[in-house]
Parts: structure tokens; C-alpha cells; sequence
């Protein structure tokens, strides 16, 4: 192990790249000796940049020349410095900065780090989950306050008009979790009242409660009952249409197989209805569903819901619940929704994620996405792009699956 005072060399090579690079170096350079204190390799668009720190520990001379004679005859750059002691070590506050866009220009990169120096962080890597169908890029970010940190890139974020998610990283980001989806609007494209409103011939009706839900006359429970009411006398067979004309939100399915391949527990939380929601959760093997009930008397709807209301408050609840039958701490917890109605739940998840999402729960939530891909979920989790994709080419069974109602999402 390198003390404060023992003597290193920090050796960079960088051309292209091809195999055998690094298995030819250090061939070289054990013949004269040295220990290994760190290593880090990157590859881009063929180039490659390597960079070791060695103990040298009287051999300096003799690593100096085998590394230039290496180097060269391997058609690479060499830079060689000597110093003294370990890398310096990094400071606690560990972030992960996400940044997405479509595309990430220099701009929005240059105002992230920017925001990040003057926070007095430091970036100590960088990596690229995704290129499509958005670009994302990870910042391993050591020395942040993470509520500051967040509150600031939050105004880059709106000034450059480009998605940034500040999560906490180190353990936090690594285990199970527990992912809360919203349903109308977030995993589905649609809004369930407002498609069994058009079959009842009620649409414009519903469209005039939910403007004035939106404009805060009323809240969620009244509007939610009000609109309810006028699907009274609706046969329950509308349901069944409603079911098979909605579709999922581009994405949908990778991130919920994925999710289901590390393991992760799921959960679907909706203020719409359970007649509609289960069907979904179950073909898309999600185990947890909570939503509202509507009430049925001799196969018609009677304008009313059964049971207490999932509004905002009960959706904060239904997570809490879930995360305790999961064992896991509300730190583990991933919630994403786009309304008014799911910022008690965004609020109590330890990662809280706007998806598409109205100003105000942009304003409110961790962070927001904007892209029209629920699958950029994965990269605020640290997942790549090529990660999903290995995974998917080697599993037999990842097909479209089964539900013929639903299209194949992206």
C-alpha cells in the first residue's frame, strides 16, 4: 500500500485502441516491478486513454523507460509524472448528476459543471448511459450538499431547457427498490374517466369539472366524485372497450422488465380505476395495484366509487404500505407521476420523479423528466443503455408481450 511520502508515477497513454493495449503493458511492466495503486481506462470512438498510478519504490528510472519503449512501439501518446503518495481521497457528499437531452449540447454541459464547481464540488467521472433515443451523461460528483446541489442545477435545468437528476449515490443507488408509478397520463397514454366519459357522451361534461379541479374551485375528491357521476347508467362492457383502446407510454415495457430483472418491487398507484389498472399490472407482471372503485348494480355503473378515495394523500399512503410489505425503507423508494394529485407520494419516495409532468410538480418533485420515454427512468437509477440491451439479446423469452391490447412500446 503507497504511504503519504512513498514515490508514484502516473503513467497516460492514449491512441487507438485495440486489444491487447493494456495486457502489453503491464507484460513490461511486471518484468521491472511496481504495485498498482490505481487504474482507470476509457474508449471513445476508437481512442483510448489509460491511465495508471504506480509504486515505484526505487525502480522509477527503469518504469520510465519500459513504459516510453511500450508506449511508442504500441503507436501510442506517452505522458509520465512522478509524485508522491495515494490519490487524494474524496470527499464525502457523493452525488450522481444526471443530465438528459435530446440532443446534450456543449452549452448544457458547460452550465452543469459550472453550477457544480461553484457549488464547490468536484466531478470525478463522467460516463455516458444512453445515446438513444436520448443522450444521457453521469457525473460522479464527490464534496456536494445534495438539497443545495439539486436546488441549483434545478434552475439550470429550467434556464437551458434540458432534464437534470441529482441523485444520492454510493449504496443508496445499489439493492432493491421499490418503483410507485402513476398510471393515467404516465404509464398509459390516456385518461381512463375521460374515455369511459366519451361512451357515456359525457366527455365535455367531465372536460368542465377537471378545468375547474385545475383551476383549485375544487379539490381531487369532489372533482374525482362529480365526474364519476356522470358515467351513471354506463354498462359495465364499456370497461372492457376502454381496456382494449389504451395504449402504453413509449418505454413502458423496457423499464418494467428491467426493473423486474434487477429484482425491484412494483407498484402501480392511481387516481383513476382498478377495474382498468389491475388488468394492466397483471399483464405486465406488476404485483401491487391500488386505485378507485367503481360501483356496479346490475351491470351499469351507478355514478358513485366504493370505498375511500385515492387522492393525493392516500397515494402517499399506498406507498409507505407497499414499501412496508417490501421491507424497505422509504429511502429505497422510486415514485414517478405527473399530476397534482402524486406529489404527496413524490415527496415521500427517497427519489422523486416528474415524468412529462405539469409546471408546478416539476417545481416540486427531485427531478423531472421531459423526454417522451418512461424508460429514461433507468438512467436516473445508473443503468445504461448498452446494460438494457445486452440484457434483452440474452434472454430467450424478451418478446412483445402478450397483451394485444397494449402495443409494444419502445
Amino acid at each position: 500500500m503507497a504511504g503519504v511520502d512513498q514515490p508514484t508515477l502516473l503513467v497516460t497513454l492514449t491512441g487507438p485502441d485495440r486489444p491487447g493495449v493494456t495486457s502489453t503493458l503491464f507484460d513490461r511492466i511486471s518484468a521491472v516491478g511496481a504495485e498498482v495503486i490505481d487504474l482507470e481506462q476509457v474508449v471513445l470512438r476508437g481512442q483510448l486513454t489509460l491511465a495508471v498510478l504506480l509504486a515505484v519504490d526505487g525502480v522509477e528510472p527503469q518504469l520510465r523507460q519500459v513504459v516510453h519503449e511500450t508506449g511508442t512501439g504500441l503507436g501510442m501518446q506517452v505522458q509520465v509524472h512522478s509524485g508522491r503518495g495515494d490519490n487524494r481521497s474524496r470527499p464525502t457528499g457523493r452525488a450522481a448528476v444526471a443530465v438528459l437531452g435530446a440532443p446534450i449540447t456543449a452549452t448544457h454541459l458547460a452550465a452543469v459543471s459550472k453550477a457544480i464547481a461553484e457549488h464547490g464540488a468536484n466531478i470525478d467521472r463522467i460516463r455516458r448511459l444512453s445515446r438513444f433515443p436520448v443522450t444521457t451523461i453521469e457525473l460522479d460528483v464527490s464534496g456536494a450538499d445534495l438539497l443545495r446541489l439539486r436546488r441549483e442545477l434545478a434552475l439550470v435545468s429550467s434556464e437551458h431547457k434540458v432534464d437534470i437528476a441529482v441523485a444520492r449515490s454510493g449504496l443508496a443507488r445499489r439493492g432493491r427498490r421499490l418503483v410507485v408509478m402513476d398510471v393515467d397520463s404516465t404509464l398509459i397514454h390516456e385518461e381512463v374517466i375521460e374515455l369511459l366519459a366519451r361512451h357515456a357522451g359525457r366527455e365535455q361534461d367531465v372536460a368542465e369539472v377537471t378545468a375547474r379541479a385545475m383551476r383549485g374551485e375544487i379539490d381531487f375528491a369532489e372533482s374525482l366524485h362529480e365526474r364519476v357521476a356522470t358515467l351513471a347508467g354506463l354498462p359495465v362492457s364499456a370497461l372492457d372497450d376502454v381496456r382494449r383502446s389504451i395504449t402504453l407510454t413509449p418505454g413502458a415495457r423496457t423499464l418494467i422488465r428491467t426493473l423486474r430483472r434487477l429484482g425491484f418491487s412494483i407498484a402501480l398507484v392511481s387516481g383513476g380505476f382498478i377495474e382498468v389498472v389491475a388488468d394492466v399490472a397483471d399483464e405486465l407482471g406488476i404485483p401491487h395495484a391500488r386505485a378507485n372503485r367503481l360501483e356496479v348494480v346490475d351491470g351499469r355503473l351507478t355514478g358513485r366509487v366504493v370505498g375511500p378515495v385515492i387522492d393525493r394523500a392516500a397515494k402517499a399512503e399506498a406507498l409507505r404500505d407497499f414499501a412496508q410489505l417490501e421491507g424497505l425503507p422509504l429511502s429505497r423508494t422510486v415514485a414517478i407521476g405527473d399530476g397534482a394529485n402524486d406529489l404527496d407520494m413524490l415527496e415521500a419516495a427517497g427519489l422523486g420523479i416528474a415524468f412529462n409532468a405539469k409546471p408546478l410538480v416539476r417545481a416540486q418533485a427531485d427531478t423531472a423528466v421531459n423526454v417522451p420515454y418512461l424508460d429514461a427512468v433507468l438512467y436516473l437509477l445508473g443503468i445504461s443503455r448498452e446494460e438494457v440491451e445486452e440484457a434483452d439479446a440474452a434472454d430467450p423469452t424478451t418478446a412483445p408481450m402478450s397483451l394485444p391490447a397494449i402495443p409494444a412500446s419502445l
